[in-house]
């Protein structure tokens, strides 16, 4: 399969995808709902982070609040399905996304948890512009939906400290990921919305390993993120990534200063 080319936009909104998921956002926490696939997924996704973080800082991963100390950013966190998490395992955490609405969703719902997130309506660019930086920032199941890939990947890696972590999932193009998340998914199973992903739009790992590169990340780790339908639950394999996968890289320190 060839390789996709990415037309710059100058902004990674894509009002259509804007529009679909506005249209939708008071189902963000019903896990039976439209965002089911997300909430099967959390656990995986929740784990991933925690554990490679942990790791990163030399922290225990099962003390209770591994991620105290630190900020952590969720690039187009939707309704919270991840800022709430980060938040309970002790960071400090701001939600952006371009959907009012689902910002409007994320606080009120946060709200009612007793959570402290600072959740504001923008994007990747914008915040990257203001030179704000995170410890830890998280582009889970987004960059499939930007309109500018390239200009995405570098603002998220440019929002990322001096030796702190990005965390990006995504879907890879491959026939095989057109047949499950786009045909089996959306069409056969129901499980999503017909028309939620768009399969020129995924991205294969070695492009977004590049895409990240150019903004001064070394990817550390790729890994698969497969479903299971007899046990009806996701896991992680490090030797399949043909459909959904996620990867992790830090901004390195060089001779006394920091790769851009």
């Amino acid at each position: 399969m060839s390789q996709t080319t990415h037309t710059p936009h100058n902004s990674t909104v894509d009002p259509a995808e804007i529009e679909r998921f506005s249209r939708i956002a008071e189902e963000w926490w019903d896990p039976t709902g439209k965002f089911a696939p997300l909430h099967r997924l959390g656990p995986v996704r929740i784990g991933y982070i925690r554990d490679r973080a942990a790791a990163h800082w030399g922290r225990e991963a099962l003390s209770g609040q591994p991620l105290k100390g630190l900020s952590v950013l969720d690039i187009g966190c939707g309704g919270g399905l991840l800022s709430e998490p980060m938040a309970r395992l002790g960071a400090t955490v701001t939600g952006v996304d371009a959907s009012a609405r689902n910002i409007a969703v994320a606080g009120l719902h946060a709200g009612k948890q007793a959570l402290e997130i600072d959740y504001r309506q923008g994007t990747a660019e914008a915040l990257a512009s203001s030179a704000a930086q995170f410890d830890v920032v998280l582009a889970l199941e987004i960059v499939e939906h930007v309109a500018d890939v390239d200009l995405f990947l570098k603002s998220c890696a440019r929002l990322v400290k001096p030796g702190g972590l990005i965390f990006l999932s995504t879907l890879n193009r491959t026939a095989k990921a057109w047949a499950l998340a786009i045909a089996g998914a959306e069409y056969v199973l129901g499980w999503l919305p017909r028309g939620t992903h768009d399969w020129k739009k995924f991205l294969k790992p070695s492009e977004a390993v590049r895409g990240l590169e150019a903004g001064g990340i070394t990817t550390k780790e790729i890994v698969g993120v497969v479903y299971s339908p007899l046990s009806r639950a996701w896991s992680l394999n490090k030797t399949d990534l043909d459909v959904n996968y996620m990867l992790h890289g830090t901004r390195v320190h060089v001779a006394g200063r920091v790769t851009t």
